[in-house]
């Protein structure tokens, strides 16, 4: 019955594209206020450009991302923002509806991507009254709330574990610590028993390769894990259970990828270099990677936060003019810090539990998506009508 009372409209007939302002980094003043790219946030500062709550579409760059963002914010020159006209319209609603839409096809095909603002302007969106957008925004925060939950819970995870780390192999207070004589080594004061060693000698370490694209059988209906740092970037998680592309036996032979074996950790090794995760099933990596295996020397929780504490360190024994990169034969001859085995072995022990709450929150976080994203297309077009529902909807949020 609510379906009847959606209406048609062109986007221009309802919100405007407001343009961004620069704001280079040298007049950023640390604040409360977000700064927000293309990408998402990308700073604070001390004022605001826009009150908020508002919504930023990234307009240069990664074109068609669409953040709603509760506090007042500034968006910089690679984004618009959202300006609406007079029809009631629920913020957190509109969001949504402006994820559905496929902005990020939008291409002005200029030489760096650009939305084209006319394009996006003159998509046709159907829109229902506005207690029915509150009910559907109710809805939709219900699961963005819960995964926001989970995202703080996982933060605490990685901080609690970071933190551990530190104590015990940077400030070196381990259980036992206590009556511990510490000597000279080239990394500075350790504990007696404890050692110096290069990369080489403590862990295996493989690169990575592409297979042709130009040889379809090398990629379709690939079944291996094949990573490329963007899957890190774009997922900035501990673990991960997935890539975007796969890759076929085939293309795997033909290629100088190598696959590696579950709870390895891979960090990219160009470009944005350090950036760390952890496969969780059989994997492979284009060549922007160093992988390295964990062993019962450096097991998988001491050799994960070891990479974390030492990306400045790896981006000092990098080179090129274009884009930082640190080669495997650099990266192998790095000196690192040898616990005794029981040590390296409590670590993992300790850590271990902390490990499977974050990838099981992480797994959660991706149904919980998978979920909100299959229900989105539904609710904005009518086809599951709330409009009769009781829903208690939260406070207010419309422009």
């Amino acid at each position: 019955m609510g379906k009847e009372l959606y209406k048609k409209y062109k986007l221009r007939d309802i919100i405007n594209l407001k343009y961004g302002k620069g704001l280079p980094k040298r007049k950023r003043r640390a604040g409360e206020y977000p700064i927000y790219g293309s990408g998402g946030i990308v700073d604070k500062h001390i004022e605001p450009l826009v009150k908020g709550p508002g919504i930023i579409i990234g307009r240069k760059g990664s074109i068609g991302n669409v953040f709603y963002e509760k506090k007042s914010f500034y968006p910089i020159d690679t984004v618009y923002f959202v300006e609406a006209k007079d029809l009631p319209l629920d913020l957190y609603y509109l969001s949504h509806l402006l994820s559905t839409i496929g902005l990020n096809n939008m291409n002005s095909d200029a030489a760096v991507p650009g939305l084209n603002r006319e394009i996006a302007l003159s998509q046709e969106v159907i829109v229902p009254p506005h207690a029915t957008q509150r009910k559907i925004a109710a809805i939709l925060s219900a699961y963005d709330d819960l995964i926001e939950n989970n995202l703080r819970r996982i933060k605490i995870l990685e901080e609690m574990a970071q933190n551990l780390y530190r104590e015990w192999f940077v400030n070196f207070r381990y259980p036992g610590h206590e009556n511990t004589r510490f000597v000279d080594s080239p990394l500075g004061k350790i504990p007696e028993g404890w050692e110096i060693d290069t990369v080489e000698d403590t862990f295996t370490i493989l690169g990575g390769g592409t297979p042709s694209k130009k040889v379809d059988e090398y990629w379709n209906n690939g079944d291996i894990n094949w990573y490329t740092p963007s899957d890190l970037t774009s997922a900035k998680s501990m673990f991960m259970d997935e890539s975007n592309n796969k890759i076929t036996e085939l293309g795997l032979k033909k290629s100088s990828a190598k696959l590696f074996p579950p709870f390895s950790v891979m960090m990219t090794s160009r470009a944005t270099l350090g950036v760390v995760s952890t496969n969780t099933t059989e994997a492979c990596t284009n060549q922007g990677f160093i992988t390295c295996i964990p062993n019962d020397k450096y097991p998988l929780y001491l050799l994960y936060y070891w990479l974390m504490e030492n990306v400045d360190n790896f981006i000092n024994h990098a080179s090129g003019a274009t884009f930082k990169e640190i080669s495997k034969s650099v990266f192998k001859t790095l000196e690192i810090i040898v616990p005794p085995k029981a040590v390296a072995a409590l670590f993992e022990e300790t850590l271990n539990p902390i490990g499977l709450k974050i990838l099981n929150l992480q797994r959660k976080n991706k149904i919980l998506r998978q979920t909100r994203d299959l229900l989105l297309p539904k609710l904005i077009s009518g086809e599951v009508d709330v409009s009769e529902l009781d829903i208690i909807v939260p406070e207010e949020v419309a422009i």
